[in-house]
Order: C-alpha cells, then sequence, then structure tokens
C-alpha cells in the first residue's frame, strides 16, 4: 500500500467544516462521493500519516479519505 496524494473537490460551510464532493484521479477520471459515513481526526496504519478522515461512500465502496493539511490521500494499491 502507498499513500496517493489526489484532488479533491471540497464545500467549505460557514461553521468552517470541509466536505469533500469530488475525488479527481491523475488520469482524468471523477468519482463522486455518494455520501459521508463518518469525519474525524484519524490516521492511516498502513501507509502512515494524519489528519481528518473522511470515511466515504464512493460507488458502493467504503473509502478512507484524509486530509492531511494542506493535501489530501488515499491509501492505495499503485
Amino acid at each position: 500500500m502507498i499513500k496517493k496524494y489526489v484532488q479533491v473537490i471540497v464545500k467549505f460551510k460557514e461553521d468552517g467544516q470541509i466536505i469533500p464532493l469530488q475525488v479527481l484521479w491523475e488520469d482524468g477520471r471523477v468519482f463522486e462521493i455518494d455520501r459521508i459515513l463518518d469525519m474525524r481526526p484519524g490516521v492511516s496504519l498502513k501507509v502512515g500519516g494524519q489528519g481528518i478522515r473522511y470515511v466515504c461512500r464512493i460507488r458502493n465502496k467504503e473509502v478512507c479519505l484524509y486530509y492531511e493539511e494542506p493535501r489530501w490521500f488515499v491509501e492505495s494499491r499503485t
């Protein structure tokens, strides 16, 4: 597993909360975040790093998306 940095389209709420909406992959694919299941400070035990961990549903799969200020990453096999 590796730490894969990705671009993320987000919404900033009035209270300062950051809500991710889409993940943009380096090959141009765009993945809509269907639902955020959990959001809390967390660490990636698989690839290292810490920040805000968003457990998201993308295409009926649970994906952990991390905001490690100032960048976003996912745990990737390649």
